[in-house]
């Protein structure tokens, strides 16, 4: 097949004016139908040569991510993770409710890759019938199997391993590693576990090659990507942007009106960042790593001036650790310690706040977790505490706090 340079990269393009669903014949109308003719080597190279790393979070190279299942004795399975636990985040639920197809090609792309014969499809409940029917409308295409489950709607579900032992039969929960789901997965086999999101560039990649993905984003950060905008903005939703853009054009095309007075960057394991910090700065790892950032999920939450942030850190810190797998001792007190004492300070009356004391249980708990689970919330706490320091010594002495009554951050 031969590459196409002027090829639709976009995810977001080819989604209809009317807010369907985008039907097999449209999708195909769009894009042009799977290349079912590229070789796996050749699938596999055109994927190495973008760059393209996981949307998902941990942005790990997508190309390593599908070698590292291949020449094993038992023949490889291909999951799709659309588990999509983040609450302020929206992009899979948008892909999978309006343009499954295109997350469905990529599964089969990247099934057809790495020899698999198997692929399943993890949703939330919200967008399961979306991708059912999808699948309804499509004959078995070169012997692949794809089925669609829906996953138990919290935190956790979408972490891999948790992902590969609610497939495997058992709760949704992390599970100690090794083995890696691509070492010992779904059944037993190497499993490569992509976000959908992930798939959805495959997609476009296996048909048009490596070359007119790098056409957007940074030689470091190549592509596009999904990023769900939400707090004080007169549009939240979700955005296809360039890596590298401006974070402050981004923000203008949602409705920022600038007097925001931070800015959560990467979801619920993610980093608070003050808006004057991100002035100039560019939606990029690579930006952003000098405050500690990293995009993660690509959510961002606008928090307004008159908020709390620390009241706010204070609500998400409760929900993690009720959404603790409750496995290791860390997680299980220790958050839910780290909970207590932010809402003593939020509180004021009953109890003296203490500051030293949340901070020695931040460094108790760090690293201390057997999952990423306590340290995620570990280092969104911390952020609070540095960038929220005038509203946390307002706290700690009694004085009013700024913020106002309404909550920002989204809590299930």
């Amino acid at each position: 097949m031969s590459v196409v340079d002027t090829a639709p990269t976009r995810l977001l393009d080819g989604l209809r004016a009317d807010g369907r669903p985008v039907p097999i014949a449209e999708h195909v109308e769009q894009y042009g139908p799977l290349p079912v003719e590229v070789r796996p080597e050749e699938l596999r190279r055109r994927i190495a040569e973008s760059g393209l790393t996981g949307r998902g979070g941990a942005a790990f190279p997508t190309a390593a991510k599908l070698e590292s299942v291949l020449g094993g004795r038992t023949r490889p399975i291909v999951v799709a993770n659309g588990a999509e636990g983040e609450p302020p985040s929206g992009k899979d639920k948008v892909l999978l409710a309006y343009a499954p197809h295109l997350v469905i090609d990529g599964a089969l792309l990247a099934a057809r890759a790495t020899g698999a014969k198997q692929v399943v499809i993890a949703t939330t409940s919200a967008v399961h019938a979306a991708v059912a029917h999808a699948l309804a409308e499509r004959p078995r295409e070169g012997g692949i199997a794809v089925q669609t489950t829906t996953v138990p709607d919290r935190f956790v579900a979408g972490e891999e391993t948790a992902l590969v032992q609610f497939l495997n039969g058992g709760p949704a929960l992390p599970t100690f590693t090794p083995p890696r789901p691509y070492e010992r997965g779904v059944g037993g086999a190497p499993t490569a576990v992509l976000n959908v999101e992930t798939l959805a560039h495959l997609a476009l990649i296996g048909r048009f090659g490596g070359a007119s993905f790098r056409a957007a984003g940074t030689p470091s950060e190549p592509g596009s990507a999904l990023v769900t905008v939400s707090g004080a903005v007169l549009e939240p939703g979700v955005y296809e942007i360039a890596l590298g853009s401006s974070f402050e054009a981004l923000l203008a095309q949602a409705g920022a009106d600038g007097s925001a007075q931070a800015y959560l960057v990467g979801g619920y394991f993610g980093t608070w960042v003050k808006a004057a910090d991100l002035r100039g700065a560019a939606i990029s790892n690579a930006s952003i790593a000098r405050f500690g950032a990293s995009l993660g999920a690509r959510a961002i939450v606008v928090l307004p001036a008159d908020a709390c942030g620390i009241v706010e850190t204070a609500r998400v810190a409760r929900y993690l650790a009720e959404q603790s797998a409750g496995q290791c001792g860390p997680c299980v007190h220790g958050l839910a310690a780290i909970a207590s004492s932010l809402e003593q300070l939020v509180q004021r009356g009953r109890h003296t706040p203490d500051a030293g004391l949340l901070r020695r249980r931040l460094a108790q708990v760090a690293r201390r977790g057997a999952c990423r689970h306590p340290d995620g919330a570990v280092a969104l706490v911390a952020s609070a505490l540095r960038v929220f320091s005038d509203e946390l010594d307002r706290h700690l002495h009694g004085r009013r706090c700024t913020g106002h009554a309404r909550a920002v951050l989204p809590i299930p």
